[in-house]
């Protein structure tokens, strides 16, 4: 072993841990991995430059746009608003339509947008037939996973990987050519599905039944601070307001500016503008307090103080939301969204307290308390997405659905077909589809999400790497070694395929799909040059199992957006989700070696 070996290896220990630790972002700790090896040598400025001309990484950023064309357009919401007219029936009739259905969108777009539509449907389907949501959010999940799993283009590991076997010199996959594993998993999985869900699941309720009945009804009151109030100079703690129960101080505006800090400590001077967040009880004790304006003030220069009957919603932080790794309290939620925060789930818990110090993440699910104009407002946010009212899509845009199909179709058909290549039949749908108006650039950038892009492009340079540097040879020899000693020479390529399977789907749902299936796919390139056999079953094994990601809410991004709305825990899903990702493994294991030969 060469100083290079080791030193990459290690690199690579530190860089999965850091995955694990979570504490920077995934894609920025893969770039500075990147940037460290080009530093020392260990990758050639050539070799790095080459990764940024792969096709994986701009194939998967079209298929985003793509995605958010038809998602805009509301052909999603179309197909989901059939699917919301069920009739009441029970769960074991209620899921295989949802499976079915969910698993065919995704199978063609990103399945991120799928759930995100499918999100608001399937918990007012829930409410409708007296369900918990838990009972459908998982499925709601996987059966995305399993579309994602039957083509090229269902998940962005599959193009990833079949584009690092393209730069190998071999064939990339083609459209369909995943289906003969995807199909008999979708089938399989949603038999489980349809048959243990009911059972496994927990009966789980979402974020807002944290709140007692009283609180549901809350209202809004701005709320003015008079000259020579009794109450000016005292902490707001101390002062009538906070003896009266069920009221909440949300906000202070002092000369326009928002005050920080715990707001039941501040001392309150006169002009300070109150925002109270109030039962109907606690407003009519409100409303007796002494020196509290609640009445018609323009007469002193101001604007009119107002009261309202506050709407609870709850709201999802989005994939491409710029709220990611920030917090509430820095954010200055409140003006910029006129919205007030009640409580934040994230991780199977509900913070009602100190949760504005907490950093959101994409998946973390808020409960909002403002007034229908500001959810209003808010609908239009690509940071929040609302749970409780589904998006209003203009005629316009409804009318565009024909030709996004039709430009979603030819694309699908060039790459099937092989008159161009799915990066370059994806660029060309995505400049048809802002040449006619469809998707405005704005919404097109937004659409790409690029974390991803960019922790693909680090991760390749890693690859690279590896290679570079021998430590995919050593690696894959070290395996090679290890079957060897023990494994009878006929079923050694049975036992190497299971090992890069379970080491794929193990990583999967530990760290990034993408950061997996790169890693794993360089890896077992190497290890079949060195057997000298063909390694598309092995290829073909690591596009499955890192799509296949069913333990953990962490492994998978759907995974993570459910996590959070259905109330669930981590162990939920290891409930449900291990022996799933066994019958994933057993069936991957009887059918790729039939498909797929090793010679």
């Amino acid at each position: 072993m060469t100083w290079e070996i080791a030193f990459t290896l290690i690199l690579l220990v530190v860089l999965l841990g850091t995955f694990v630790w979570e504490k920077i972002p995934t894609e920025l700790t893969a770039m500075s991995a990147f940037a460290l090896l080009l530093v020392l040598g260990l990758l050639t400025p050539e070799a790095a430059m080459g990764v940024f001309s792969n096709a994986g990484p701009i194939a998967v950023a079209a298929m985003f746009i793509l995605s958010a064309a038809l998602e805009k357009c509301g052909a999603i919401d179309m197909i989901a608003a059939l699917l919301a007219k069920l009739p009441k029936m029970r769960l074991i009739f209620i899921l295989p339509p949802l499976i079915l259905t969910v698993a065919l969108i995704s199978a063609f777009i990103n399945n991120t947008p799928v759930v995100v539509v499918f999100l608001p449907v399937v918990l007012s389907l829930a409410k409708r037939m007296e369900l918990p949501a838990s009972k459908l959010l998982i499925p709601l999940s996987y059966a995305s996973i399993f579309g994602g799993t039957c083509t090229l283009i269902g998940t962005s590991t599959n193009i990833i990987v079949s584009s690092i076997a393209a730069d190998s010199g071999y064939e990339p996959f083609s459209m369909f050519e995943l289906a003969a594993v995807g199909i008999p998993l979708f089938l399989a999985g949603g038999i489980y599905l349809t048959l243990f869900a009911g059972k496994l699941l927990p009966a789980r309720e979402t974020i807002s039944s944290i709140l007692s009945e009283e609180e549901r009804r809350e209202y809004l009151l701005e709320a003015f601070i008079k000259e020579g109030s009794p109450e000016v100079g005292k902490k707001v703690e101390a002062t009538r307001l906070g003896q009266v129960k069920r009221l909440r101080v949300a906000e202070i505006l002092r000369h326009g500016v928002r005050l920080r800090g715990d707001l039941m400590t501040t001392e309150l001077q006169a002009g300070d503008r109150l925002l109270l967040s109030l039962s109907p009880t606690a407003l009519a004790k409100a409303q007796k307090t002494e020196g509290l304006d609640l009445r018609d003030i323009l007469g002193e220069g101001l604007e009119q103080i107002s009261m309202s009957e506050g709407v609870i919603v709850e709201a999802v932080v989005g994939p491409d939301s710029t709220l990611d790794g920030k917090t509430i309290g820095s954010l200055n939620f409140r003006q910029r969204y006129r919205m007030v925060p009640l409580a934040v789930h994230r991780r199977g818990e509900n913070l009602r307290t100190n949760f504005d110090r907490v950093p959101l993440s994409h998946g973390d699910t808020l409960l909002l308390l403002g007034t229908s104009e500001a959810l209003d407002q808010l609908s239009d946010s690509e940071d929040l997405m609302l749970l409780n009212r589904p998006p209003v899509i203009t005629e316009a845009r409804k009318k565009k659905i024909p030709l996004i199909l039709a430009v979603i179709a030819g694309v699908i058909v060039s790459a099937t077909t092989g008159v161009m290549p799915i990066a370059a039949a994806a660029i060309i749908g995505c400049v048809l589809l802002l040449l006619s108006r469809c998707l405005s650039t704005k919404e097109a950038y937004d659409s790409i999400q690029w974390p991803i892009l960019f922790l693909i492009f680090a991760m390749l340079g890693v690859g690279a790497s590896m290679e570079y540097t021998g430590t995919s040879a050593w690696l894959a020899e070290q395996l090679i070694h290890s079957v060897t000693t023990f494994v009878a020479p006929s079923w050694q390529p049975l036992a190497l395929l299971a090992g890069v399977y379970l080491l794929t789907t193990t990583l999967t749902e530990l760290l990034s799909n993408n950061a997996a299936a790169v890693l794993l796919a360089t890896l077992a390139i190497g290890m079949a040059q060195t057997l000298q056999i063909d390694p598309r079953p092995f290829l073909v094994a690591i596009a499955v199992a890192a799509s296949a990601s069913f333990a953990t809410p962490i492994g998978y991004q759907t995974n993570t957006y459910v996590y959070g709305v259905g109330g669930y825990r981590f162990a939920d899903f290891a409930k449900i989700g291990i022996p799933l990702n066994i019958l994933a493994f057993i069936i991957s294991m009887l059918v790729i070696p039939m498909v797929w030969t090793f010679n």
